[in-house]
């Protein structure tokens, strides 16, 4: 048994290992390997698809306002910083970059994504509002990218806008303002709660109540 745990230790200290010596240069060959597999299907990598092996945690971070870090230093190349988000998965509550053949893990502080910037459009259900990340993608805030809101340590709320999968993009607080401007009232299982309408669906985001006190 004891030869056993020393060889899973072995084991797990050569992934972390070999993740931390992964140079920039051979993640993001191996990250443009894997987006022409989306981009022969005209879309993002399928990483839900992917299961390699689990190669260790890699020096790398997204901040509360999205910047990416490798190493501790920002990574400048916004091409680069979109290159790494088409093939980030999240499994277990924890952020991956993830490839066919190898799965690293890097460190998410918040989201990784931010929403920002917003456009109204008049769809065939109404008001349609489209938000575009910090990364390029425009996504549409409905039935399938759900909007939720929470409660922040000062009081207040921070939206969050569901991009794919299990990724999500926190929204700028200049956005939240605007979408407290586009705000109503509406009754919810018989209670009064204030919240923003797109693509059909009414998003909640405190009571009426709760809403009318802030003011």
């Amino acid at each position: 048994m004891a030869n056993q745990g020393q060889a899973a230790n072995q084991g797990q200290a050569a992934n972390q290992g070999q993740a931390a010596g992964r140079s920039l240069d051979g993640l993001t060959t191996a990250a443009r390997d894997a987006a022409a597999t989306g981009r022969a299907g005209k879309g993002l990598p399928p990483v839900h698809l992917w299961n390699p092996p689990f190669c260790g945690d890699l020096d790398m971070r997204i901040a509360r306002d999205g910047t990416w870090f490798y190493q501790g230093t920002p990574i400048g190349r916004q091409a680069l910083v979109r290159l790494f988000s088409t093939i980030l998965k999240r499994e277990d509550g924890k952020h991956y970059l993830v490839t066919p053949v190898e799965k690293v893990g890097i460190q998410v502080d918040d989201a990784p994504f931010m929403a920002v910037e917003m456009v109204r459009e008049q769809a065939d259900g109404g008001r349609l509002l489209r938000f575009r990340t910090n990364v390029d993608d425009w996504v549409p805030c409905d039935a399938e990218h759900r909007l939720r809101f929470e409660a922040g340590d000062d009081g207040g709320l921070t939206p969050y806008l569901h991009v794919r999968a299990d990724l999500w993009a926190k929204v700028t607080r200049a956005l939240y303002y605007d979408l407290v401007d586009l705000g109503e009232e509406r009754v919810v299982e018989g209670r009064p709660m204030f919240g923003v309408v797109s693509g059909g669906e009414f998003f909640a985001m405190a009571t009426a109540d709760e809403v009318r006190a802030a003011l």
